[in-house]
């Protein structure tokens, strides 16, 4: 059940992460909600490298690259239309 669940955490960002990255279109993304699952992310990553939990640690670490693409989009895209 837990791989299960991996695999669904993991892939739940990956049509937001491939849509923005064709569009470019963040204006409806919230910066502040991807920051937070950023940093909720990491710290998950971060706990389960200190566990050595290797689920932890895996679907983690690619939540954590996906929604830090999205966060460094949202940033970028955001910048450049002040």
């Amino acid at each position: 059940m837990g791989y299960l669940a991996i695999f669904f955490t993991t892939v739940s960002f990956l049509p937001q992460a491939i849509k923005t990255l064709k569009t470019r279109r963040v204006e409806d993304l919230s910066l502040i909600t991807y920051l937070f699952l950023f940093l909720g992310s990491l710290s998950w990553f971060l706990y389960g490298n200190y566990l050595n939990d290797i689920p932890l640690m895996a679907t983690n670490s690619m939540t954590t690259i996906l929604t830090g693409l999205i966060l460094f989009l949202i940033v970028k895209e955001k910048r450049s239309t002040i």
